[in-house]
């Protein structure tokens, strides 16, 4: 089906768009060259390819540096220390990284220079836990928000409260040193308070309203959890601090650049783009019926675009991601329509914890499904789409991309 090679064609047009390479080399060039050192430091999933760029424009102007990014997302660096740790649920590793982070920028003078790279994945992947809070207790309540469906915004107002590091606190720490924080923005809006829990931006929540988060969701978090929250604890730093008088913090890339990559890939190909949304939001399934329908509704050849970050509430224990639940319900709407394709995926190459970025999936995807057994219905209830696109070859695998500027979704109208 013609289709399906357009839909991958235009994804990859929009993934290539979203390197964060030209942007962070753009962005350094013509750096002041007074600072007496340089220190990089940074987490993310596209941490590790926007630290390398940096090295390329600034070579041994970098004193060094320290970086954590997820398993699997490293590459090779000669100045900068490199370490993967867990996303989503943070670990031991993430944990030892964000200290050596955090040494490093104590340790920065008013004549130094942090260097910041900062891209999705960030909040989970700089994980220091503020006292009396543990790394089990932040891992449990990671858990728990992420399960119950909790939008990134809520999400975060939470880790920014457990952390000693997030919410601004990163700048904080390395006051009176100028910082300037490279951004690759994952988060509708591109509001710098919640990517990656804004280390280096001011931070509007307060323990009140991360407190208001668990209580709506009807959250029962660790004990230490609780007290963090409750204690009388200095505040993040807010909107007007003097210390972000000497903060840069710059957006070198985003969803919507990558969507309007898509829109021009889309016509080259011969489809009439249509940018539906940049900013998707709600239940994977919900979203995915609803786009479902304008397809069947709509005459092609036509480029259904959209980019954002559906959630999903976990009911079962199966296999997959929020782009993979979005293929799959979107493969039960479109059944029988033949010139209809739908693409739903991660930029960085990753869908929930799964070796796929996402799916591509058409209207005969339900036929093959049942023929192999599966009931369509009853996986997308247990949260197990991974097994059944997999049986049916509609995964999409790029593997780590070296960048993360949230999902993509995509449906190809033919004529």
């Amino acid at each position: 089906m013609r289709a399906r090679g357009a839909a991958r064609e235009i994804f990859e047009a929009a993934l290539a768009s979203a390197d964060p390479r030209d942007a962070v080399a753009r962005h350094l060039r013509g750096l002041d060259p007074a600072y007496r050192h340089i220190w990089l430091v940074g987490a993310g999933k596209a941490a590790a390819a926007m630290a390398s760029a940096a090295e390329d424009v600034l070579g041994g102007r970098i004193t060094g540096g320290a970086i954590n990014t997820k398993y699997g997302h490293a590459q090779p660096l000669r100045r900068i220390q490199t370490t993967e740790c867990g996303h989503p649920v943070p670990d031991e590793a993430g944990v030892a990284g964000a200290r050596r982070i955090e040494a490093l920028c104590r340790d920065a003078t008013e004549q130094d220079l942090v260097l910041c790279v900062i891209s999705g994945g960030a909040s989970a992947l700089l994980p220091l836990p503020a006292p009396p809070v543990t790394l089990a207790d932040k891992q449990t309540t990671t858990q728990l928000l992420l399960e119950c469906g909790a939008p990134i915004q809520e999400i975060n107002a939470v880790r920014k409260h457990l952390s000693a590091i997030k919410g601004g606190q990163l700048a904080r720490t390395a006051a009176p040193a100028a910082v300037l924080s490279l951004i690759l923005s994952d988060v509708i809006g591109d509001d710098l308070a919640v990517i990656g829990s804004g280390p280096t931006a001011p931070d509007p929540s307060t323990f009140a309203e991360a407190r208001q988060v668990l209580r709506k969701y009807g959250l029962e978090a660790p004990p230490e959890v609780m007290r963090r929250l409750s204690q009388d604890a200095p505040e993040t730093p807010k909107p007007g601090d003097e210390l972000f008088l000497k903060v840069r913090n710059v957006i070198v890339g985003s969803n919507r650049q990558a969507l309007d990559a898509a829109a021009r890939r889309a016509t080259q190909l011969g489809y009439r783009p249509v940018i539906v949304s940049h900013s998707v939001e709600g239940e994977a399934r919900e979203v995915a019926a609803a786009y479902a329908a304008m397809a069947r509704q709509t005459t092609g050849p036509v480029c259904l675009i959209s980019g954002g970050e559906p959630t999903v509430t976990m009911r079962g224990k199966g296999k997959g991601g929020r782009n993979q639940e979005f293929a799959l319900a979107a493969a039960i709407a479109l059944a029988d329509a033949r010139h209809i394709v739908a693409l739903s995926a991660g930029t960085d190459g990753t869908d929930g914890p799964t070796d796929a970025a996402g799916a591509i999936v058409d209207g005969e995807t339900l036929g093959r499904a049942e023929k192999l057994g599966f009931s369509a219905g009853q996986y997308l209830e247990e949260n197990n789409a991974y097994p059944l696109l997999e049986a049916v070859g509609d995964l999409l695998k790029t593997g780590p991309t070296g960048t993360n500027v949230m999902d993509i979704q995509l449906m190809l109208v033919d004529g």
